[in-house]
């Protein structure tokens, strides 16, 4: 996990260009911080485990409030959306629960997927609204942050996040683009598997412009997440299994072109006051060193603009 932070004094572009981590469980606080990370996120099992007590996320708020400069949160991944109702109002208290847990642990941000579209007509995003003004009630302080899905079939898309935010409140809900998700998406690789083509044709051009739609859908923070993905068939569904850095698609050399000339010019430059970070979700076994990898690539090309 990477993050590229701004901090907000109102004296022109920051000298922090931007701070970056992973996501840890509070065992593995004092590893990140001793690698000079500036960011964690809780990851989703944290809040699925009944063994977590409150005490677990007051301890990771008191070690992360030293150590960090920012506390983002992952929900455990339940549907919002379910044509049963007692279903769809389980997912609810739970997802809820997860985010108070995660104020208590000091997050800024509370980040979640909406899940598999259930009614495939306008009940899907009216239910969805319904849930996240419920949430936001609930988590005064902390913002919401909804993932842009890699297919079709989830809930999640630009437009859709667009409505979201004009219900809900735009200081409050803003867009999480897990890059490789939108990647898929808009190049339709979730529906006919051709990660190789899609990767071979995506430009600098691209990334720049998934970024200024980001911006557009963004108060406060603009939040980007990586990892590389391969994908495998289960049926008719295309869906995506993350690799290690340098293992998969899409690839990251014109990706971090684009981004470190849009967080130096775009960003930094013209002091838009936003905290832009982007986290890498890789797999557990190497996040460590892909995290390190994805920094350095990023960096190599924002000292060029600075």
């Amino acid at each position: 996990m990477i993050v590229i932070k701004r901090k907000m004094t109102g004296r022109g572009p920051a000298l922090i260009l931007f701070d970056w981590g992973t996501y840890n469980g509070l065992s593995k606080l004092r590893v990140a911080a001793a690698l000079g990370m500036k960011l964690t996120e809780i990851p989703p099992y944290d809040f699925s485990r009944r063994a977590r007590s409150p005490e677990y996320f007051r301890e990771y708020r008191d070690f992360a409030s030293k150590a960090f400069t920012t506390v983002t949160a992952h929900a455990p991944y339940y549907n919002v959306v379910s044509t049963d109702r007692s279903v769809m109002e389980r997912s609810w208290r739970a997802l809820i629960q997860a985010a108070r847990m995660a104020r208590e642990a000091g997050a800024q941000i509370f980040n979640l997927h909406l899940g598999w579209r259930a009614f495939l007509d306008n009940r899907d995003l009216e239910y969805a609204v319904e849930f996240l003004k419920r949430l936001v009630k609930e988590i005064e302080g902390v913002v919401v942050s909804v993932e842009v899905p890699y297919t079709r079939r989830m809930l999640g898309d630009w437009s859709e996040i667009k409505a979201m935010r004009e219900e809900v409140g735009e200081d409050r809900l803003i867009v999480s683009v897990q890059l490789e998700n939108v990647w898929m998406y808009e190049k339709g690789v979730s529906e006919t598997g051709a990660f190789e083509q899609a990767d071979a044709e995506t430009r600098e051009d691209y990334w720049r412009e998934v970024l200024r739609k980001t911006l557009s859908l963004s108060s406060g923070f603009l939040s980007l997440r990586f990892s590389q993905v391969i994908g495998f068939a289960l049926g008719r569904r295309i869906l995506k299994k993350r690799v290690p850095l340098g293992r998969g698609y899409p690839s990251l050399e014109p990706l971090a072109r684009a981004l470190a000339e849009f967080m130096v010019k775009e960003v930094r430059a013209k002091d838009v006051p936003v905290s832009m970070h982007v986290i890498y979700t890789g797999p557990p076994e190497t996040k460590y060193q892909d995290t390190l990898q994805l920094y350095t690539a990023i960096m190599k090309e924002a000292v060029r603009h600075l």
